[in-house]
């Protein structure tokens, strides 16, 4: 039996999952944190209409994510649907942005219900966790790929080049739990129950940093998030600041999926492996305490310098990783 067509598509499994979660014409949206935001008109018309927050910047991002490149193709549709929201929402709280509204562009082999209705649900349950409205966006069919746009509002936006020579670096949480996992993901290892739970909550329910970037927001000179390994995207920091970086690993935060490893192994897989949607940001000396006094899931991991390039040290002597990180090409 075919499926729906893309207009029935979008009535049946979209609108349908987020008017419960959408929110009315002239009402601040979920969890408040964007005061006289609304959503005038959404799903189903040319363009949705949408009243920003008064006295605030729009911060926008978006991301493709390609099956088997991004995903298992195979994997519960559910789960994939809350990676592709979480991976784009970890953008705006890179950037200090309360989440606001969302577009999907979603490319199918065919209009498929029994893999429609658990992505469609998984979609709404991740953008009501996280307070975020789907206001728009388009199907076709073609080899399954998914691109999310995502719109926040922020007062104070963490940019990647604010950071100042001696400004200290820290990560949050702990890396390299993803990339450990990714090998039980697509079922390569047989692990135990507990590993396996790790490895698939860090791979498709990656957690944005949203409360840690509110906490810093005040006290940070630069941020991003790490989605291709920490010594990739502190590159970006050091490349949009014109500095470099000395990395000091003595005491790096590895995710105990990664700890697993050989040691040379688990930090390199921690520093280069992404997926982690955790923040790097930097701190100028004159708000360290501050930071430190927040009591934050935070490790301090080195310093900004005037020199060029990451520099990476180990019981005091230089280490040098085999990789630097994801390339997309």
């Amino acid at each position: 039996m075919a499926g729906p067509g893309e207009f029935e598509l979008i009535r049946e499994y979209f609108t349908s999952h987020f008017q419960t979660g959408a929110q009315p014409a002239g009402k601040p949206v979920a969890r408040g944190n964007a005061a006289q935001s609304s959503v005038e008109l959404g799903i189903g018309d040319d363009c949705a209409l949408l009243v920003p927050p008064a006295g605030k910047m729009l911060a926008t991002s978006v991301d493709t994510l390609v099956a088997d490149v991004h995903f298992p193709a195979a994997a519960d549709p559910y789960r994939i649907a809350s990676r592709s929201l979480r991976v784009n929402l970890s953008d705006l709280a890179a950037m200090n942005a309360e989440p606001l509204w969302f577009t999907l562009a979603l490319t199918l082999p065919e209009s498929n219900a029994e893999w429609l209705e658990p992505f469609a649900r998984g979609l709404a349950d991740t953008a009501r966790l996280f307070g975020i409205t789907l206001v728009g966006g388009d199907t076709t069919k073609g080899p399954l790929s998914i691109t999310i746009q995502v719109t926040g509002a922020c007062e104070r936006p963490l940019r990647r080049d604010g950071a100042g020579s001696g400004d200290h670096i820290f990560v949050s949480n702990k890396l390299g739990a993803a990339a450990a996992g990714l090998p039980i993901v697509l079922g390569d290892l047989e692990p135990s129950a507990e590993q396996r739970q790790q490895a698939e909550d860090a791979y498709y329910f990656p957690e944005p940093q949203f409360s840690v970037a509110r906490a810093i927001g005040p006290y940070a000179s630069a941020a991003l998030d790490i989605s291709d390994g920490l010594l990739a995207d502190l590159g970006h920091i050091c490349s949009a600041s014109n500095l470099g970086a000395q990395l000091d690993l003595d005491r790096f935060p590895i995710a105990e999926l990664a700890a697993a490893m050989d040691p040379e192994t688990a930090l390199e897989t921690a520093l280069t492996g992404g997926d982690d949607y955790q923040l790097c940001f930097t701190v100028p000396d004159e708000h360290l305490s501050a930071v430190q006094q927040l009591k934050l899931p935070i490790s301090a991991v080195g310093r900004m310098r005037s020199v060029p390039g990451i520099h990476c040290q180990l019981n005091g002597q230089t280490w040098q990783p085999r990789v630097t990180g994801y390339r997309h090409f």
